[in-house]
C-alpha cells in the first residue's frame, strides 16, 4: 500500500504482502545493564526568537544531519482541506526565497547535500544531510525552504495531479481499500483520521497557493518547532550560524491542536464490513478498534502485549493461519491522541472464513493470563530488537530519529535508557489487563476485501456479527 494513502490513524504496516518477506537481524542483543549509555549528551539552547535547538555531537564521520520538527501534522487539518499539511510539506522544496525548484535541486547537487520534507499525523519535518565542510553554505538554503516557501502555481498543479492519480490507483489496491474502510469503520466518515494522509479528491482539487501559505504561516513558527542537529559539529561555532539564518524567523501565534487523552473505549457490538473485489486471489482482513495514545501510562505493557500477540501469529502453531494466510501483523498506532489497534492478514480466498475464525480465536485467547515462559520470550524479543540507537558508530540518521520522537511526543531525555528496565518490570497481570481493555473480542471492527461471491456465504455462517456490504465508491467517498 502506498504510504501516502494510509489513513492518518491507521498503521502503514498493514502493507501485508510487502512486510511478510522482511527478516530482522537477531544476532545482536542489547545488554540491559548498559542501557544508560543509550542516552546521548543533548545540549539544549534557544535562539533569540525562541526557537529551541538540540545539539548532539558525533564526530566519527564528517557529516551533519539536521531536522526541523514542526509540531503540526495532519491532525490539525480543517474539514474540507484534508491533505493541506502533506501538500504544504511537499511544496517547501518546490520554490523558496528567490530560488525555483530547479535552483534548489542544483544547489543541493553542488553541496552534495540532501534536503527533504515530510508530514505525519502529529508533526511535519524538514531534514538536511550535508558534509560538515559545506554546512555553512547549506544553511541559507534550508532556512529559505523552512521560512520563505513561495508555493508556485505550476508546481502545485503538478503535485496535485500526481496525488489525484495516486488516489485513483488506490481504488485497485486491496490494501489501500482495506485501510481506508477500516479507518471509516472505527472513526466514522466525518473524522479526519478516516481519510488518506494526502487528502481526498475533492479537498486536493480545491487547495490553492493561498491556502498553503496560510497553513505554513500558522504551523511553521519558532514557537511550534525544534531544530535538532546531530553530527560533526562544535556547538560554539554552530550556534552563531544558526542564529544568523534562523534567529530572524518571525515568531507568531500558532493554531494549537489539543490532543485529548485516549478515551474510555465504548465500542459497538462486533461488526463486519465486506468490500467486493471480484476474482481476487486473496482476501485482506483487518480486525481491531480504537486503541491507546503515547500519553498513556500503559505504554510499556502495551508493547509487551503486542509482542506476545505477534509471537503467537508468527510461531506457526496455528495450522489454519500458517497454511492459509500470509503476513499476519498486529500493532497499536500510538500517537498523541488515541490511535487504532489493528490485526492484519492476507488469506487464501476459499479459506477466508476459516482464517477469520482463527484470528478471532487468537485474540480471544489473549484475555487469559500469559504463561511465564511466553512472557519472558516476549521481553527477550523486545530486547533483541531494541535499537542501539546511541551506541552504533556513525548511525546519525537513527540517532536523529530517536531525538525526533523525544521532541514530538514530549518524552524525557532518559526515555531510551529506561526503556528496557520498564519492559522487564511488566508482569503477566499487566498484559492481561491491557488485553481486556483494548482487544475486546466481542466489540471489534472487521473489514474484509475480497471476492464476495466466494467468501460471503461461509463468513455469514460464522455468525461473527452484523455484516455490512460496502462499495469501493463508498470507501473513497469524501467526508460528510
Amino acid at each position: 500500500m502506498n504510504s501516502r494513502l494510509a489513513p492518518t490513524g491507521v498503521l502503514v504496516a498493514i502493507s501485508i504482502v510487502a512486510a511478510s518477506g522482511q527478516a530482522r537481524d537477531r544476532t545482536r542483543r542489547p545488554d540491559a545493564g548498559s542501557s544508560q549509555s543509550l542516552t546521548p549528551v543533548i545540549l539544549k539552547r534557544q535562539l533569540s526568537n525562541g526557537l529551541p535547538v538540540w545539539i548532539v555531537e558525533q564526530h566519527e564521520l564528517p557529516v551533519v544531519q539536521m531536522s526541523l520538527q514542526v509540531l503540526t501534522g495532519t491532525d490539525a487539518e480543517p474539514m474540507g482541506k484534508y491533505g493541506i499539511g502533506s501538500l504544504t510539506s511537499a511544496m517547501l522544496t518546490e520554490g523558496a526565497g528567490s530560488r525555483s525548484a530547479v535552483d534548489i535541486a542544483d544547489a543541493l547537487d553542488v553541496l552534495l547535500a540532501n534536503l527533504s520534507a515530510s508530514s505525519g499525523v502529529d508533526s511535519s519535518s524538514l531534514q538536511l544531510y550535508v558534509p560538515v565542510e559545506r554546512l555553512a553554505d547549506a544553511l541559507p538554503l534550508m532556512a529559505d525552504v523552512a521560512e520563505r516557501p513561495t508555493f508556485p502555481k505550476q508546481e502545485l498543479e503538478r503535485l496535485r495531479q500526481q496525488r489525484l492519480v495516486t488516489l485513483r490507483a488506490g481504488r485497485d489496491d486491496p490494501d489501500t481499500i482495506a485501510a481506508l474502510a477500516f479507518a471509516r469503520a472505527i472513526y466514522g466518515p466525518t473524522d479526519r483520521n478516516a481519510a488518506a494522509q494526502i487528502g481526498t479528491a475533492d479537498s486536493i482539487g480545491a487547495l490553492t497557493p493561498d491556502d498553503l501559505k496560510a497553513f505554513h504561516q500558522s504551523a511553521y513558527r519558532p514557537g511550534n518547532s525544534t531544530l535538532i542537529v546531530v553530527g560533526d559539529v562544535v556547538p560554539d561555532r554552530l550556534l552563531p550560524l544558526l542564529e544568523t539564518h534562523f534567529g530572524k524567523w518571525q515568531a507568531g501565534r500558532v493554531n494549537d491542536v489539543i490532543h485529548e487523552p485516549a478515551p474510555a473505549l465504548r465500542r459497538p457490538p462486533r461488526q463486519l464490513m465486506l468490500i467486493d473485489m471480484p476474482n481476487a486471489p486473496q482476501s485482506r482482513i483487518l480486525i481491531g478498534g480504537m486503541g491507546a495514545s503515547t500519553s498513556m501510562s500503559d505504554f510499556f505493557p502495551i508493547q509487551v502485549l503486542n509482542t506476545v500477540l505477534r509471537g503467537r501469529f508468527s510461531l506457526g502453531r496455528n495450522p489454519a493461519l500458517r497454511d492459509y494466510t500470509t503476513g499476519v501483523r498486529s500493532g497499536f498506532d500510538l500517537r498523541k491522541s488515541a490511535g487504532p489497534f489493528i490485526v492484519a492478514a492476507a488469506a487464501q480466498t476459499d479459506k477466508t472464513a476459516e482464517s477469520l475464525s482463527e484470528l478471532l480465536n487468537e485474540l480471544t485467547g489473549m484475555l487469559k493470563e500469559i504463561p511465564a515462559d511466553e512472557l519472558a520470550r516476549a521481553k527477550d524479543d523486545i530486547a533483541l530488537h531494541f535499537p542501539k540507537t546511541f551506541e552504533a558508530t556513525g548511525r546519525i540518521s537513527s540517532r536523529l530519529q530517536a531525538l525526533e520522537s523525544l521532541v514530538v511526543y514530549g518524552l524525557p531525555d532518559d526515555y531510551y535508557s529506561k526503556y528496557l528496565p520498564a519492559i522487564q518490570a511488566v508482569g503477566a497481570v499487566d498484559v492481561q489487563r491491557m488485553a481486556q481493555q483494548y482487544i475486546q473480542p466481542d466489540n471489534l471492527a472487521i473489514v474484509i476485501v475480497g471476492d464476495r461471491k466466494t467468501i460471503e456465504p461461509p463468513i455469514r455462517a460464522l455468525n461473527v456479527g452484523s455484516i455490512k456490504e460496502v462499495s469501493i465508491d463508498e470507501v473513497f467517498a469524501p467526508a460528510r
